[in-house]
């Protein structure tokens, strides 16, 4: 089967088909630079030539943030149903299934403890190689979990979001998702624990109408899309041009939705210096 399908609009890629962690021995970005696949991972996943940065999941962001890629997966066994039997192009089940087989993954977000810099961290991060990273009770719980652990021990809750918003497959289940890790977070503001959410490329959809924006401070990495509705279906609803880089990290930095851009490079400096301040530790 084709990796594409027609439309009247034109071509479209199937979300399962769509690449995270490039394959091969080379990566070309989308401005053209060619970079060895060993050093492009050497580099965190960022092209040297361009700052292009590339799709990664849970492993590679847990390896960057944690010391030594040490810590301990939380909720590690919890995995979807069918509660609506639902089916379009195939079963939901079966949907499931193939995505489990495909990733290794029990779903669309994984969360975990350990220490970045010495301090204990919460980690919860979506995976969008699973169903689009879309957002489902499953995904819902194990967030609302890795709140509840981070209260009971007073430790700092990093929230990583790459999604193509709610499950449609779980329909109500999954909008109910929204409200529940909402209410949670609040919960975490209670008891004045830090929150920081850090949205990557592709952040939308329910999840940005949710826990995406809901940080104490909001963040992201170069030229990540961030929004609720793709810029198609704005364009498309309104009839009007949108400006240019409309729903870009930066473009959204400029218009005061995110606190700061931060490379990857920088990233687990940038959260341990934030933490600092806010919990006036002294410089370490």
């Amino acid at each position: 089967m084709a990796w594409f399908k027609r439309t009247e609009k034109g071509i479209t890629t199937a979300t399962e088909d769509k690449k995270d962690v490039p394959k091969g021995l080379w990566y070309k970005s989308p401005t053209g630079k060619i970079i060895d696949a060993d050093e492009l991972a050497r580099n965190l996943f960022v092209s040297p030539e361009d700052g292009f940065h590339v799709r990664i999941g849970s492993k590679e962001y847990f390896s960057i943030l944690f010391d030594n890629n040490e810590f301990v997966e939380l909720d590690a066994k919890i995995t979807s149903k069918d509660p609506l039997n639902f089916v379009d192009t195939k079963k939901y089940s079966d949907r499931l299934k193939d995505a489990m087989d495909k990733t290794k993954l029990k779903d669309a977000v994984r969360t975990a403890v350990g220490k970045s810099k010495g301090r204990d961290l919460v980690i919860c991060c979506m995976d969008f190689a699973f169903i689009g990273g879309s957002m489902g009770a499953v995904v819902g719980e194990k967030i609302a979990r890795g709140i509840d652990h981070s209260i009971k021990n007073n430790i700092p809750f990093v929230m990583i979001s790459k999604s193509g918003g709610a499950r449609m497959m779980e329909a109500a289940y999954s909008l109910m998702q929204l409200a529940k890790t909402s209410a949670k977070l609040a919960q975490l503001a209670d008891a004045k624990i830090p929150y920081i959410s850090l949205c990557t490329d592709p952040t939308t959809g329910g999840t940005t109408a949710s826990y995406a924006m809901l940080g104490d401070i909001n963040i992201s990495e170069p030229g990540a899309l961030i929004g609720f509705a793709g810029p198609r279906i704005v364009r498309d609803t309104t009839g009007k041009d949108l400006p240019e880089g409309f729903q870009t990290s930066e473009f959204l930095l400029e218009h005061g939705f995110l606190d700061f851009i931060t490379p990857r490079k920088e990233l687990k400096d940038n959260i341990n210096l934030y933490l600092d301040l806010i919990l006036n530790n002294p410089v370490r």
